[in-house]
């Protein structure tokens, strides 16, 4: 199970370190006025295993903060990528 939890750390770590990046992207493209990297496509990554590095891009950048719709949805795949980790404890012991 341990390697299961290490796994999934690592899986974590890489997609917040990827959707930072594309925050940061997306920051500076908007600064500019170049393309912009599509909200659906944040919400992905950060459904994915990403939304550590989304929260970090939103806090820091300051990215992405004003829009209350953006946000709802941020929080929701939050908590959905926070419940992996108690059903797969939940499931251990059932």
């Amino acid at each position: 199970m341990i390697r299961v939890y290490a796994g999934l750390a690592l899986w974590y770590l890489v997609l917040s370190l990827l959707t930072f990046g594309l925050y940061w992207w997306d920051k500076r493209a908007a600064i500019h006025g170049n393309w912009r990297v599509p909200e659906r496509t944040l919400h992905m990554l950060a459904l994915l295993g990403g939304w550590p590095g989304a929260w970090l891009g939103q806090c820091w950048l300051r990215h992405k903060t004003r829009k209350a719709s953006f946000r709802v949805i941020f929080w929701l795949t939050a908590l959905l990528n926070l419940l992996l980790p108690v059903a797969l404890w939940w499931a251990r012991w059932e």
